[in-house]
């Protein structure tokens, strides 16, 4: 098996959202905690917990918005 786009969960201060998602997509994010899990070498982590570094690495990722950011300077907002 390749290495997972995920490492171990940090943990910071959050901010709150809601969010609905598909069963589908619930059910592949409790299969990759497993996986996730069995790489690492630690307990299942809650399939939720892993939704917001998902998103961080997809958006850390993505080339066309990285250079974006830093031409146009968008997206200097501070959440709530």
């Amino acid at each position: 098996m390749g290495k997972l786009k995920l490492s171990v969960i940090g943990d910071e201060k959050p901010v709150k959202v809601t969010i609905e998602i598909s069963a589908n997509l619930y059910r592949d994010l409790t299969d990759y905690a497993a996986l996730l899990s069995a790489q690492a070498g630690q307990p299942i982590p809650d399939p939720k917990s892993l939704i917001a570094p998902m998103i961080e690495r997809f958006i850390a990722s993505d080339r066309e918005f990285s250079r974006s950011r830093k031409t146009e300077r968008v997206g200097t907002s501070q959440p709530a």
